[in-house]
Protein backbone atom coordinates (compact mmCIF):
# COMPACT_ATOMS: atom_id res chain seq x y z
CA UNK A 1 0.00 0.00 0.00
CA UNK A 2 1.43 3.36 -0.93
CA UNK A 3 1.74 6.16 1.62
CA UNK A 4 -0.92 8.18 -0.18
CA UNK A 5 -3.35 5.25 -0.17
CA UNK A 6 -2.98 5.02 3.62
CA UNK A 7 -5.79 7.11 5.13
CA UNK A 8 -3.63 8.15 8.11
CA UNK A 9 -1.13 9.97 5.87
CA UNK A 10 -2.42 13.36 4.73
CA UNK A 11 -2.46 14.16 1.03
CA UNK A 12 -1.19 17.45 -0.32
CA UNK A 13 -2.29 19.00 -3.58
CA UNK A 14 0.10 20.30 -6.22
CA UNK A 15 -0.75 23.84 -5.10
CA UNK A 16 0.05 22.94 -1.48
CA UNK A 17 3.43 21.58 -2.58
CA UNK A 18 4.20 24.76 -4.56
CA UNK A 19 3.33 26.90 -1.54
CA UNK A 20 5.52 24.74 0.72
CA UNK A 21 8.48 25.06 -1.63
CA UNK A 22 8.22 28.84 -1.36
CA UNK A 23 7.65 28.90 2.41
CA UNK A 24 10.52 26.52 3.25
CA UNK A 25 13.34 28.51 1.67
CA UNK A 26 15.86 30.04 4.10
CA UNK A 27 14.42 33.23 5.55
CA UNK A 28 11.07 32.13 4.11
CA UNK A 29 8.93 34.76 5.79
CA UNK A 30 7.16 35.53 2.53
CA UNK A 31 3.92 37.50 2.26
CA UNK A 32 0.86 35.69 0.90
CA UNK A 33 0.37 38.30 -1.82
CA UNK A 34 3.91 37.60 -3.08
CA UNK A 35 3.12 33.87 -3.25
CA UNK A 36 -0.18 34.58 -5.02
CA UNK A 37 1.58 36.72 -7.62
CA UNK A 38 4.38 34.19 -8.12
CA UNK A 39 2.01 31.25 -8.56
CA UNK A 40 -0.78 33.15 -10.37
CA UNK A 41 -3.34 32.01 -7.82
CA UNK A 42 -5.94 34.20 -6.05
CA UNK A 43 -4.70 35.53 -2.72
CA UNK A 44 -7.79 34.15 -0.93
CA UNK A 45 -6.79 30.65 -2.05
CA UNK A 46 -3.19 31.19 -0.91
CA UNK A 47 -4.29 32.50 2.49
CA UNK A 48 -6.69 29.59 3.06
CA UNK A 49 -4.17 26.94 2.02
CA UNK A 50 -1.29 28.64 3.84
CA UNK A 51 -3.30 28.76 7.08
CA UNK A 52 -4.04 25.03 6.76
CA UNK A 53 -0.40 24.17 6.00
CA UNK A 54 0.87 26.31 8.90
CA UNK A 55 -1.67 24.87 11.35
CA UNK A 56 -1.34 21.22 10.35
CA UNK A 57 2.11 20.63 8.89
CA UNK A 58 4.63 23.39 9.61
CA UNK A 59 6.59 23.94 12.80
CA UNK A 60 7.57 27.51 13.53
CA UNK A 61 10.39 28.47 15.87
CA UNK A 62 11.86 31.74 16.99
CA UNK A 63 15.59 31.45 17.68
CA UNK A 64 17.49 34.12 19.55
CA UNK A 65 20.72 35.06 17.78
CA UNK A 66 22.79 34.47 20.91
CA UNK A 67 26.07 35.08 19.11
CA UNK A 68 25.18 38.77 19.05
CA UNK A 69 25.31 38.68 22.85
CA UNK A 70 28.63 36.82 23.02
CA UNK A 71 27.21 33.33 23.66
CA UNK A 72 27.80 30.13 21.67
CA UNK A 73 25.86 27.00 20.72
CA UNK A 74 27.77 23.78 21.30
CA UNK A 75 26.64 20.21 20.61
CA UNK A 76 27.77 17.28 22.73
CA UNK A 77 27.72 13.71 21.46
CA UNK A 78 27.59 11.20 24.29
CA UNK A 79 28.34 7.49 24.40
CA UNK A 80 26.50 5.74 27.22
CA UNK A 81 27.20 2.40 28.88
CA UNK A 82 25.22 0.05 31.09
CA UNK A 83 21.83 0.92 29.56
CA UNK A 84 21.63 4.33 31.23
CA UNK A 85 20.58 6.37 28.19
CA UNK A 86 17.20 7.42 29.63
CA UNK A 87 18.63 8.24 33.05
CA UNK A 88 21.40 10.40 31.61
CA UNK A 89 19.03 12.05 29.12
CA UNK A 90 16.63 12.98 31.92
CA UNK A 91 19.48 14.32 34.06
CA UNK A 92 20.83 16.41 31.17
CA UNK A 93 17.50 18.05 30.35
CA UNK A 94 17.61 19.48 33.87
CA UNK A 95 20.96 21.20 33.27
CA UNK A 96 20.47 24.93 32.77
CA UNK A 97 22.78 25.28 29.73
CA UNK A 98 21.10 22.38 27.88
CA UNK A 99 18.43 23.38 25.36
CA UNK A 100 17.80 20.02 23.63
CA UNK A 101 18.37 16.33 24.37
CA UNK A 102 17.85 13.67 21.71
CA UNK A 103 18.42 9.94 21.56
CA UNK A 104 20.48 8.93 18.57
CA UNK A 105 20.86 5.83 16.43
CA UNK A 106 23.28 5.12 13.64
CA UNK A 107 26.79 5.74 14.91
CA UNK A 108 27.38 3.09 17.57
CA UNK A 109 29.39 5.45 19.76
CA UNK A 110 26.74 8.18 19.94
CA UNK A 111 23.68 7.50 22.07
CA UNK A 112 22.70 11.07 22.94
CA UNK A 113 23.05 14.42 21.24
CA UNK A 114 22.58 17.52 23.34
CA UNK A 115 22.54 21.15 22.32
CA UNK A 116 23.84 23.68 24.80
CA UNK A 117 24.50 27.37 25.14
CA UNK A 118 27.76 28.47 26.74
CA UNK A 119 29.35 31.86 27.37
CA UNK A 120 33.03 30.92 27.15
CA UNK A 121 35.58 28.10 27.10
CA UNK A 122 35.58 27.89 30.88
CA UNK A 123 31.84 27.17 30.91
CA UNK A 124 32.31 24.70 28.06
CA UNK A 125 35.01 22.84 30.01
CA UNK A 126 32.91 22.80 33.20
CA UNK A 127 29.95 21.38 31.30
CA UNK A 128 32.13 18.80 29.55
CA UNK A 129 33.55 17.64 32.90
CA UNK A 130 30.07 17.54 34.44
CA UNK A 131 28.84 15.27 31.63
CA UNK A 132 31.92 13.05 31.76
CA UNK A 133 31.37 12.62 35.50
CA UNK A 134 27.83 11.29 35.14
CA UNK A 135 27.41 7.63 36.05
CA UNK A 136 27.03 5.63 32.84
CA UNK A 137 28.74 8.09 30.50
CA UNK A 138 31.35 6.26 28.47
CA UNK A 139 32.68 9.12 26.33
CA UNK A 140 31.81 12.67 25.27
CA UNK A 141 32.86 14.69 22.25
CA UNK A 142 31.72 18.18 21.37
CA UNK A 143 31.32 20.16 18.20
CA UNK A 144 30.60 23.78 17.42
CA UNK A 145 29.61 25.48 14.17
CA UNK A 146 32.06 28.34 13.65
CA UNK A 147 30.89 29.48 10.23
CA UNK A 148 27.77 28.81 8.17
CA UNK A 149 28.73 28.12 4.57
CA UNK A 150 25.17 28.39 3.27
CA UNK A 151 21.55 27.36 3.73
CA UNK A 152 19.20 25.57 1.39
CA UNK A 153 15.51 24.81 1.46
CA UNK A 154 14.84 22.90 4.69
CA UNK A 155 13.17 20.01 2.84
CA UNK A 156 14.45 19.28 -0.67
CA UNK A 157 11.92 19.96 -3.43
CA UNK A 158 12.18 16.34 -4.58
CA UNK A 159 10.93 15.19 -1.16
CA UNK A 160 8.09 17.73 -1.13
CA UNK A 161 7.02 16.35 -4.53
CA UNK A 162 6.67 12.90 -2.92
CA UNK A 163 4.57 13.86 0.09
Amino acid sequence: MSARADKSVPALSDIDRKILKILLVPDGDIQSNTIATELGIPISTIRRRRRRLENEFLKTYHILDIEKFGWRRVDFFISVKNGKVNTIANNLIGVDEVTYVGKSIGEHTIDLRIETIVKDNSTLLDLLEKIKGMDGVNDVVWSEIVSVVGRKISIPSSIIDKI
